[in-house]
């Protein structure tokens, strides 16, 4: 390659990382910006349970584990709804996130609900329009 190649390159590469224009409109759908931070301003205030609430103990853990590879090896199941968060404290579960459909949402809480151990479950997921 000649000099005049790599500096080429090397360019592409820089424009590239530094943010070339994108044509995806990653929060177009749910009227939140890419990064979720305008959604994310709901969960400031500490009444709401985040992932960061999750309880470490062992039942907790487990429980949530199980919920996850219930939501997980469910195939018909939207990325989103796979990408659902799981918070277990105290037995309690909280579902939060979004998922493509109100048939998602239910399918969802039913694998929740089926977990041995589940004392309730909070159903906080959110349905996108598409």
């Amino acid at each position: 390659m000649t000099r005049w190649t790599l500096v080429l390159m090397g360019a592409l590469v820089v424009w590239t990382i530094s943010g070339a224009p994108s044509t995806a409109r990653a929060g177009e759908q749910s009227g939140y910006d890419a990064d979720d931070t305008g959604r994310n301003v709901r969960d400031r205030g500490g009444d709401r349970p985040t992932a960061g609430t999750q309880s470490n103990k062992r039942d907790d853990v487990e429980i949530t584990r199980d919920i996850r590879r219930a939501i997980v090896d469910d195939d018909t199941l939207s990325t989103n709804a796979h990408n659902v968060k799981v918070i277990t404290i105290d037995g309690a579960v909280t579902l939060r996130g979004p998922v493509d459909s109100p048939k998602e949402k239910a399918s969802v809480a039913a694998k929740a609900e089926n977990i041995p151990g589940v004392k309730r479950v909070d159903n906080q997921i959110e349905v996108t329009k598409r």
